[in-house]
Order: structure tokens, then sequence, then C-alpha cells
């Protein structure tokens, strides 16, 4: 285990789930679990002439549009595959975005696809990138309301291949 610089001690987040949940009189927190078969699959083409499409749960937004507001929040943002790095926005409830404010590639890796795709690694870049704010304590809504979202516009969007950054 990496241990935290000096002066900082390292936080057992196990453990303040586990005493959060206590105090609140909840029953005790019981980690995600999937019992289905995995949804990833090899793509059936490749790579060199694949959409790709950008999922990341940095909560990533552009300028204008309404930031992610609190936990549990189950909404997505859709960001245009040619918007500019300035016109990013990142909120985010569970980690510190000093990096991701100053240099949304941190969390949101759109450049980098790009610059992919203009090497000729990657066949394209899909119209839409899809942003969420991770740290969903629902794992029923995450089941039931967001992934079947982001799995439709996956496909609406023609994409071949996800390219999934979590936080």
């Amino acid at each position: 285990m990496q241990m935290p610089p000096d002066g900082l001690d390292a936080v057992d987040y196990i453990g303040v789930t586990k005493a959060a949940y206590d105090a609140l009189g909840y029953d005790s927190y019981r980690w995600a679990h999937n019992d289905e078969p995995p949804a990833f699959v090899t793509p059936n083409v490749d790579l060199a002439d694949a959409k790709v499409v950008i999922i990341a749960s940095g909560g990533v937004y552009r300028h204008g549009d309404i930031g992610f507001t609190h936990k549990d929040d189950t909404t997505h943002r859709e960001i245009p595959a040619d918007t500019a790095d300035a016109a990013l926005r990142v909120t985010h409830f569970a980690y510190d975005q000093t990096a991701a404010q100053e240099d949304p590639s941190v969390v949101f890796p759109l450049q980098a696809v790009r610059r992919l795709v203009d090497d000729g690694i990657v066949g394209s870049v899909a119209d839409m990138a899809l942003t969420f704010m991770g740290g969903i304590y629902s794992q029923r809504r995450l089941r039931e309301q967001l992934i079947p979202t982001l799995v439709r516009r996956t496909h609406e969007l023609g994409a071949d291949v996800a390219l999934l950054v979590p936080v």
C-alpha cells in the first residue's frame, strides 16, 4: 500500500462508509455485485476502423449546461465531440476537482482520442461523448435509470467501442 505524504493520514473509505451507514441506522452497506455475464465483448471491427464513444464519470459538462447537483444524480450530459477544453466544466462531490478544472483531459480524454483518430489508430469519435457524475450510491437507480440510458445512447451514436473513464 502506498503511504500518504507526510502530515496526511490515509482514509479508510470502506470503514468510513460503514460507520456512516451504521450512524444513520441503515442496513450495512452492500458493495455492488453483478451476477450477469459481463457486457464487454470483443469489437467486430478493427480499432483503426472503429467509432469510439467516451463515457466518463468525472462530472464533466459544457459551459452553459446545468452541472451535476447531488449525490445519486443519475442524469447524464452529452458533449459534442468538437467541444474545446475551454468550454468544459467539472462538478463532483466525491473527488478533489482541482486538476480536472485546470485540465479536463485528466478525467475526460477527448483531446487524446481525437489525436488517436488523427494518427489513424482509431477510426472516429462518436458525435457526442456521454458524461455523468459517479458516486451514485443507489445501485437500483444506476441499474434501472443511468446504465440503460448510456447503453441506448451508445447504440444510437453508432459506436463500435466505448472508452469508459471512471473517476
